[in-house]
């Protein structure tokens, strides 16, 4: 009978039955997307806000079907290094910004 069902029935099915549940775990979205780890890989790391250099003003253009130059910065981040583009919101906002530290939420 224990055969057909797959399932450990026995006293000694501990073991099994936890690695079993362990390996069904990864199924579940919402467990592998905490635990895989890949937040960390991310520029931000996790975090909303990080502090940066600008390290060059560029215009990045729009993808189809808008047709614009959006105003933006490259940007080096102080806490790992990476270099980003971030957006630089509203009207006129890119001519304050000199090449020194900038603050921002968005990145492209």
């Amino acid at each position: 009978m224990s055969v057909l069902c797959r399932k450990t029935r026995r006293m000694g099915a501990g073991r099994k039955l936890k690695s079993h549940r362990r390996r069904q775990r990864w199924a579940d979205k919402s467990y592998k997307k905490s635990h895989l780890g890949n937040e960390w890989k991310k520029p931000f790391a996790g975090s909303s806000h990080a502090k940066g250099i600008v390290l060059e003003k560029i215009g990045i253009e729009a993808k189809q079907p808008n047709s614009a130059i959006r105003k933006c910065a490259r940007v080096q981040l102080i806490k790992n290094g990476k270099k980003i583009a971030a957006f630089v919101p509203n009207d006129g906002y890119l001519n304050y910004i000199e090449e020194n530290v900038f603050c921002n939420a968005m990145c492209k």
